[in-house]
Formats: structure tokens, C-alpha cells, sequence
């Protein structure tokens, strides 16, 4: 038995019989497009099918670690190694976020490479040091006493281990994690 129609008023529930197939049909098309629409529009940020713009990425550590850097959290911070021509395309930018946190840029084309890290790591890359102060001068005497140890023959047991020790507490690493390295990239 149909039920009583009644005139629909702005915000009214309209009810029908349950023998109206074609406004079931409409509804379930209705609810079928809402899940689709739904789906796609869930899949399109999706981390999976999202494309990483390297720039930005690149250009939110240097933030990161800028903004770190200058609340004296890290004494030095070093973005990711980098191509030449990939720096030459942000350091502008970079520049700029550097102002803004009160930190110094250096371009370090000769990365101080220790047993911290993989040798290869900085290879034919440019590496962005975020520092403040004298820590540049710190970086930069520590590099040359490498220099020296390779020079005479003596970058080798404990004042190799020394280099690498000192550059992890200039970027502020715990003793743990200095050690975690250490063990990690023995060469």
C-alpha cells in the first residue's frame, strides 16, 4: 500500500513505496558515485602515488635543521649531499631560510669525510653546512688536522677514530649514536 503524498516543504523527508524501483536505482547510483569520487579523491594524496618534489624536500631539511641550529639545539647541521647544479638551484632559497634563523651557510664542496659516514657519501656532491659562530673555524681545523694525520702517515687507530669522534659531537650526536655510527661504516 503507497504511501500518503504529501507536498515536499524545504528540509522534508519524501517517502515512497517500496515497489518505486527507479528512485532505488537513482539512489544507489547516487551512493555507487559518492564511494567513487571518495576513492579517487583519497588515492590522490595518497603517499604511494605522490611524487617527492626533491627541491622542497631538500629545502625543508635545510629549514629543519636551521631552525635547530639556531635555538642552539646543534652546533652544526649538514644538508643532504647534493649535485652541483642541484645546489646552484637553491641556495638562494636557502640563503634566505638561513637569514631567517639567525645561521650561517657554507657551501662545502671537500666534505670532511670520516668513519661516521660512507666515503663515497659526498662524492662529486656539494654538502650545506648550517652553523653559528666560530664553528665553521672548528670544522675547518679539524679538517686540517685530518690533512696532517694523512700527510705524515698517521690517520690511523685512535687519532682516526679521533677526527671522526670530534666531527660527531660538532653535530651534536650523543655518544651512543657516534659509537652506532662508528661501528657501522668500519672500514
Amino acid at each position: 500500500m503507497p504511501l500518503e503524498k504529501i507536498p515536499p516543504s524545504k528540509g522534508d523527508v519524501i517517502h515512497h513505496s517500496s515497489d518505486n524501483k527507479p528512485n532505488r536505482l537513482i539512489m544507489k547510483s547516487i551512493s555507487i558515485l559518492y564511494l567513487l569520487c571518495a576513492a579517487i579523491l583519497f588515492s590522490c594524496g595518497s603517499p604511494e602515488t605522490a611524487a617527492i618534489d626533491q627541491r622542497s624536500y631538500n629545502l625543508g631539511v635545510i629549514g629543519g635543521f636551521s631552525e635547530v641550529v639556531g635555538l642552539g639545539i646543534k652546533k652544526l647541521a649538514l644538508s643532504s649531499p647534493m649535485i652541483p647544479d642541484e645546489m646552484d638551484g637553491l641556495i638562494d632559497d636557502a640563503e634566505q631560510i638561513a637569514e631567517r634563523n639567525s645561521v650561517k651557510l657554507f657551501r662545502e664542496k671537500d666534505f670532511l669525510v670520516t668513519d661516521l659516514f660512507p666515503e663515497d657519501v659526498c662524492e662529486g656532491k656539494d654538502v650545506l653546512l648550517i652553523y653559528k659562530d666560530t664553528v665553521l673555524e672548528e670544522y675547518n681545523a679539524l679538517k686540517n688536522r685530518k690533512k696532517q694525520l694523512l700527510e705524515s702517515g698517521k690517520y690511523t687507530g685512535e687519532d682516526r677514530k679521533a677526527i671522526a669522534v670530534e666531527f660527531g659531537k660538532l653535530l651534536s650526536y650523543p655518544d651512543e649514536k657516534i659509537e652506532e655510527l662508528l661501528k657501522d661504516n668500519e672500514r
